[in-house]
């Protein structure tokens, strides 16, 4: 679910950052492109961190430990913290934090988007310097006032009007560049104004003379330029005095340096532009507001110092409090508002802070406060709350979306605990397999794995405890009708509980096995040519050696005639033992794996594998000693390693050689994870290779298609590598294939190795008095080939039992339901009439304890893998020594 939501995130110029509480220590689990041009940080390096990696040294500890108990309890937070960058910069970072629950209300992941409110911080640095900066202005301020009051700490002059002339003091003598002695005797008007700037002096002049013309104060600020070029800024301040006749006579007063309260004015000018932090302060009641620019440029104003309180509170939206409040000291400190600028109209977001004071001037109350811009902030809080909205909305969805894909899937889901109980299940177990929910809750999940998979079971929970995840294991579950299906697992584990999700292969699997039968028939048909031939050659000696033996005897020479019976048994026993090498080959049955010994397995092959190669090709086997055992299904090898040679004879049209070597291979750690569901581990490696025409890379990446095949229409399925790739895969192995074109191939099979024992072969003892019958003992033999009929009834008159003969299933019936002794059914599989089976199943009705020994031509384990065989009923094969055939007619008997 988290992968398609964060998703739509990544674009979002909000930074944002999710963690998972569910695991160790809240680590990260996704940064979207914001976060890291925010932070400076690569998702590499932030993902599987704890978010506190970001918290700069001067963190407050009291908002960490709020952020941290509001993540313990699943609460969401919204906070500001100090950070810091990559680079080492830092900046305020305001969080808000939100839980992303489940269904249950557990909270499955933590998202936090993150706005830099640093300018707004440095704002109420800016604040915080401001008022230290007006207090500082007002401590000036009250000096001058002291000043104007007490003698001896600024300069003073005294205008003589109707002289037309001026004295002064040392102090105003050096603030003017006078000569201090002169200033002291008196001088010219005229010199008053010398030392002004130039650019202030007329104003200057304008005051003064309303000053003699009857104006009662003079109060002005102006530069004063000396003849180094040094400028620094003086305050004037005077006051007229008249005459008996109220004409003005004297003109007194007193200037003092201002130049670094200047500075401390300039600085603080700059330091609200920087910031965008307008000042401003008022006298409650009052209808006027003193303004710094910043202040009249955040309102669209035109700069100005004074503004009516009326015109800057009526930008202020309707319904939103007022910027100055007119409430005798109840304004708050901290306010949000809106504005429509006077200018071009647009609506802002700004917020006020400040506090008041009492004015010395007045004795009432004075405000002192600053306002900033804090539209960005108001438009990610809107953004955000929309993403919260929209997010809640994605997982309600995702939620129900999961609850009806959790019903209404075909899939088997299932969820259960460490210890491997089932905790739920969806309803597709009951579809599929017939039980109730309560039939499986709290059931082990090895206790739904077929008993010949049950080793595989135990391996599979270990894996999953060990908290490694499984995917595309194929195991049998019962059905309710007692049927089985096989069903495709993937297991994942998250924290002490485990998901699966399962899904119904059966109709796949019998494909296989009917792609797997087919592939073997290909195979025969390969081998036809070669086979017929080998069997004429047999025969030959077979046919040979008994003509010869009459020819002898016929002449009465009864010397050496051993060799001709010698050579005809060898020829008969190799046909026997190549038919039955070619019955179970082609045979249709499931996998039945078993410790092999590959080396003995291909040496087996060998005169098989010759007579499927050419003339022109070589056959070179190359086997090493001590291989150790593999544990797989044996005729599957010999199934898998007669495909390759096939394809190599295909693939050496004028010859070559053919070489089958095993080796043992130990695959590390390192080859392991450098190949697809490859375990490190010691295999056991067959390779079959040739000198043939080879394969070109896009060739060879389709080598394991199924279907896929170079070979003209009718001559090749493209199963063959396929099936290969199958049979090691099923036996926990791995296939490799390598080739250069004009250089030939060679594939690599690796099977595990198995430190189990090769499974024993008894030996049949020759005739003995352990063969013969006991007394009255009676056999009846039905077989229609009189010749096979004939020597079965003479072997059991030799070794002394009482031999019935029939020669078909209906003649055999009648003497079975008669009233005669028969102690063993020796009967054929394919009678005409009634079959062998079908024969036994109509005597048991009258006879239900009967024994039965079947005689077939065809393989006995396809008889008995496909159920042909019922209790009481055993099989042979044909063609059969003597040996065998009497040891099986005694034990068959003896048996209780």
């Amino acid at each position: 679910m988290a992968g398609p939501i964060f998703s739509t995130f990544e674009k979002s110029g909000l930074p944002m950052v999710a963690t998972d509480p569910r695991a160790p220590d809240n680590p990260i689990v996704y940064v979207n492109e914001a976060f890291c041009r925010v932070t400076g940080y690569s998702p590499e390096e932030a993902l599987g961190r704890n978010c506190r990696f970001l918290q700069a040294p001067g963190a407050d500890e009291n908002t960490v430990t709020l952020i941290r108990e509001a993540i313990a309890i699943g609460r969401a937070i919204s906070a500001a913290l100090l950070n810091r960058r990559k680079d080492g910069s830092e900046f305020w970072n305001h969080l808000f934090i939100t839980p992303i629950c489940n269904g249950g209300g557990e909270p499955q992941f933590f998202l936090a988007t993150q706005v830099d409110v640093t300018q707004a911080y440095e704002s109420r640095n800016v604040q915080a310097a401001l008022e230290a900066s007006q207090k500082e202005l007002d401590q000036t301020n009250e000096r001058l006032r002291l000043t104007l009051t007490v003698a001896g700490t600024g300069g003073s002059w005294d205008w003589d009007i109707s002289s037309g002339r001026f004295t002064a003091d040392a102090r105003f003598a050096a603030l003017h560049d006078l000569d201090p002695a002169e200033a002291a005797k008196g001088l010219p008007t005229e010199d008053f104004f010398k030392a002004i700037h130039p650019d202030d002096r007329r104003r200057i002049r304008l005051a003064v003379g309303g000053i003699l013309n009857g104006a009662e104060i003079f109060s002005k600020e102006y530069r004063l330029l000396a003849s180094d070029g040094t400028v620094r800024w003086a305050l004037a301040r005077g006051r007229c005095h008249y005459g008996d006749n109220d004409r003005p006579v004297q003109f007194t007063g007193v200037v003092t340096d201002i130049t670094e309260q200047k500075h401390v004015e300039e600085r603080l000018r700059i330091a609200q532009s920087a910031g965008g932090i307008g000042t401003f302060e008022y006298v409650d009641g009052y209808a006027t507001v003193n303004v710094s620019e910043e202040f009249c440029r955040l309102l669209g104003l035109h700069s100005g110092s004074v503004l009516p309180v009326r015109t800057v509170n009526s930008l202020i939206e309707p319904g939103d409090r007022v910027l100055v409040e007119q409430s005798s000291g109840e304004a708050a400190s901290y306010v949000e508002f809106r504005i429509r600028r006077a200018d071009d109209k647009k609506l802002r977001w700004l917020a006020r802070r400040g506090e008041y004071v009492r004015d010395t001037e007045t004795a009432g109350l004075r405000f002192i406060g600053v306002i900033y811009d804090i539209t960005a902030a108001k438009e990610s809080e809107a953004r955000l709350r929309e993403l919260n909205e929209k997010l809640e909305n994605r997982v309600e969805e995702r939620t129900r979306e999961r609850d009806r894909l959790w019903s209404l899937s075909s899939d088997l889901f299932s969820v259960c605990d460490s210890g491997g109980y089932l905790n739920a299940v969806n309803p597709a177990w009951t579809e599929l397999l017939g039980y109730r929910e309560d039939e499986i809750v709290g059931t082990r999940i090895d206790a739904w794995i077929h008993a010949e998979d049950r080793a595989l079971g135990n391996s599979l929970l270990e894996t999953l405890q060990q908290g490694r995840a499984i995917t595309d294991i194929d195991l049998r579950v019962p059905a309710k009708d007692g049927s089985y299906r096989w069903i495709n697992w993937t297991f994942a584990r998250s924290e002490d509980v485990f998901y699966s999700v399962g899904r119904d292969v059966t109709q796949r699997k019998q494909l296989e096995d009917q792609l797997r039968q087919s592939q073997k028939m290909e195979a025969v048909g390969q081998l036809t040519g070669g086979i017929a031939h080998d069997f004429n050659n047999l025969l030959t000696g077979i046919v040979g050696s008994l003509d010869l033996l009459q020819s002898r005897m016929a002449q009465g020479r009864f010397d050496r005639l051993d060799r001709y019976i010698n050579s005809a048994t060898a020829s008969a026993n190799r046909a026997a033992a190549l038919t039955h090498r070619l019955l179970a080959f082609a045979r249709r049955q499931p996998l039945d794996p078993k410790p092999v010994e590959a080396n003995r397995l291909i040496v087996s092959m060998e005169e098989l594998l010759r007579r499927t190669l050419s003339e022109s090709i070589r056959l070179k086997i190359a086997a090493v000693d001590d291989l150790p055992l593999t544990l797989c299904d044996p005729n599957q090898l010999e199934s898998a390693i007669l495909n390759l040679a096939i394809n190599a004879r295909d693939a050496m049209p004028s010859g070559g050689v053919l070489t089958i070597e095993t080796s043992i291979s130990n695959l590390d750690r390192v080859y392991a994870a450098s190949q697809k569901d490859v375990f490190p581990a010691r295999y056991v490696t067959i390779s079959v290779s040739d000198t043939g025409t080879g394969m070109p890379a896009d060739v060879l990446a389709q080598a394991f298609d199924p279907f896929f095949t170079t070979k003209p229409l009718g001559e090749g399925t493209g199963l063959g590598l396929s099936m290969v790739y199958g049979f090691a895969k099923q036996s926990e192995g791995h296939v490799r294939i390598y080739s250069e074109v004009g250089r030939g191939t060679t594939v690599k099979i690796y099977l595990p190795c198995h430190s189990g024992e090769l499974e024993s072969e008894a030996s049949v003892p020759a005739l003995s008095e352990i063969h013969r019958a006991e007394a009255g003992e009676t056999v009846l033999v039905v077989e229609d080939e009189p010749v096979v009929r004939s020597l079965i009834l003479e072997v059991l008159a030799d070794l002394g039992y009482k031999a019935l003969e029939a020669f078909d299933g209906p003649s055999g019936l009648k003497i079975l339901e008669s009233k005669q002794r028969i102690d063993l059914l020796v009967s054929d599989v394919g009678l005409p009439g009634l079959n062998g089976r079908q024969l036994a199943d109509h005597a048991r009705l009258v006879r239900p304890h009967l024994k039965v020994l079947f005689i077939t031509g065809y393989a006995e384990q396809a008889a008995i893998a496909s159920g042909f065989l019922a209790p009481g009923m055993e099989m042979i094969t044909k063609p059969f020594a003597i040996e065998d055939l009497a040891a099986r007619i005694r034990e068959i008997i003896a048996k209780a």
